[in-house]
């Protein structure tokens, strides 16, 4: 299977929010969305009077809720029929939310959050430099000892048990994912191919994975320690064994 370059990053496609919800909405379903929320609040220890960014927000799943209950939220994201979405269904709520279109490498918010959740595997989408400067910036958005959530690939885990090729069938429709994991880069590369309603698409993108010193090492190199780990949205503790890996991260003291 053919990498996919940096300049072939299909992001529009990747994130075309018609066959995202299509594909994804058994996932994302609101028992799912309240348990994250639960630990989202317990885990972060959210006070009301905490500003929360939430980075990559994609159509409010967590925003939204979090103003429900009366928690003060930002949410930006790069595509605009996610935050479309988003905007309608605070409407529909009578919450208020702050969204902004935006890319995370280009943020600059100076210790203006005390709370950044990056969830549902946002991160990783880059090539290294950028992914690092993606953890910059949000150390720098934060407020001294001030924590980022986010939640991504257990790389040790997920190479050992990755398969060739994964199927997703909604109906009659199909997502079928071909996987290669590249050693040198540490990346995962996909070839995507929807088939729905007869048409075929065909898209390429990559997502880099980590393990836990790998991402240790990031997140200390942007002013960022590694506090804890989990394995699961129910606070399961973190394994060898574990797929996934929730992490929460804090940000350093001024000296």
């Amino acid at each position: 299977m053919k990498k996919t370059k940096q300049t072939d990053f299909e992001y529009e496609k990747l994130f075309d929010p018609d066959h995202y919800f299509h594909f994804y909405a058994h996932r994302l379903n609101e028992e799912q969305t309240q348990t994250e929320i639960k630990f989202l609040i317990n885990t972060l220890s959210l006070d009301q009077g905490h500003h929360i960014l939430d980075l990559a927000c994609g159509w409010g799943r967590h925003a939204n809720r979090l103003a429900q209950q009366s928690y003060k939220v930002m949410g930006i994201d790069r595509t605009s029929g996610f935050l479309a979405r988003a905007k309608k269904e605070a409407e529909q709520l009578n919450v208020s939310v702050n969204y902004r279109h935006g890319d995370m490498r280009g943020i600059d918010f100076q210790a203006d959050f005390d709370r950044v959740l990056c969830l549902f595997t946002a991160f990783g989408y880059f090539d290294d430099e950028d992914n690092q400067q993606v953890l910059s910036n949000i150390s720098r958005a934060l407020k001294p000892e001030g924590l980022l959530c986010f939640d991504i690939p257990h790389r040790d885990v997920q190479v050992q048990k990755q398969k060739p090729y994964m199927v997703t069938h909604v109906g009659q429709d199909m997502m079928i994912d071909q996987m290669q994991f590249d050693s040198l880069s540490g990346r995962r590369y996909y070839r995507r191919t929807l088939i729905r309603d007869g048409k075929r698409q065909d898209i390429s993108f990559f997502v880099r994975l980590y393990n836990v010193q790998e991402i240790s090492i990031l997140l200390t190199q942007a002013g960022l320690t590694l506090k804890q780990i989990y394995a699961n949205w129910d606070s399961s503790e973190f394994t060898s064994e574990s797929e996934r890996m929730i992490l929460i991260a804090q940000k350093r003291s001024k000296l």
